[in-house]
């Protein structure tokens, strides 16, 4: 909650009325129509709407049929216990999902928009249940992400990449620091990997607005190797499928 406002402090309803109304005459809103003529409206973009999922799901089918590319660099991360391998991201699962959040080395606080993205995801043990973990890496020490991962109040596994080439080497930051420059010259996106023993292969990443309609289950499962791994979907050969709906759970019902 902004510390200008509170459940307590007074609002003035005729001033929020005249701002509203002066906000709704300089906008050229739509029409205002029957129940009917509205159906009708609706329903014709739903049909756009559903052209649009079936789009997406023949993209997420063409997606999961990318080359993909061996990791060589064996990366080691700081965590808050410790060091990491990025093999040890997967947590003894086959997928990671790993989100490149900007937060430069130099700087107290993350990106504002890398952080409204970790806001909106929900709880892991829907990616887990589906062989695929999640985590953040940024190039800020771990000391400052902790800081900031308290003051967020979020529980995602978060590394610091500070001191490596890990950010450079996945096309997310420079090849040293930017003073100066927002977030020292740092960027975003999210890269997908698939893991087999001890090989780890990028299979896809995505940056900009690949990354804004991101946050739900489904949203990040379509972007992995496997998929939702549901029947219904158009994957390679040999894949693990199983019946939609009946794998999901309450969060704290999995494993049960």
């Amino acid at each position: 909650m902004h510390a200008a406002w509170s459940a307590e402090t007074p609002v003035d309803p005729a001033a929020t009325r005249s701002t509203f109304q002066q906000e709704d005459e300089d906008m050229n809103l739509p029409p205002v129509v029957s129940q009917e003529e509205w159906e009708a409206a609706l329903e014709k973009l739903r049909a756009k709407e559903k052209d649009a999922t079936h789009a997406r799901d023949a993209l997420a089918a063409e997606r999961r049929r990318l080359p993909r590319v061996r990791i060589e660099k064996k990366y080691v991360l700081d965590g808050p216990n410790g060091r990491a391998r990025l093999v040890d991201l997967f947590d003894g699962r086959r997928q990671l999902i790993l989100y490149h959040f900007m937060f430069g080395p130099n700087q107290d606080a993350g990106c504002d928009g890398c952080s409204m993205v970790i806001d909106h995801i929900g709880h892991l043990a829907h990616l887990n249940a589906r062989d695929t973990s999640f985590a953040a890496v940024s190039r800020a020490p771990i000391a400052n992400i902790e800081r900031y991962r308290k003051r967020m109040g979020w529980s995602i596994p978060w590394l610091s990449s500070f001191g490596s080439d890990f950010n450079h080497d996945f096309g997310v930051g420079p090849e040293s620091p930017r003073p100066g420059e927002y977030q020292d010259g740092e960027s975003f996106g999210l890269s997908v990997f698939l893991r087999d023993g001890e090989n780890i292969y990028r299979t896809y990443f995505t940056s900009g607005r690949g990354v804004e309609a991101l946050g739900t289950v489904w949203s990040f499962l379509d972007l992995t190797p496997l998929g939702r791994q549901e029947e219904w979907e158009d994957s390679p050969e040999g894949y693990p499928k199983t019946p939609p709906y009946k794998w999901w759970r309450r969060h704290d019902e999995y494993g049960r």
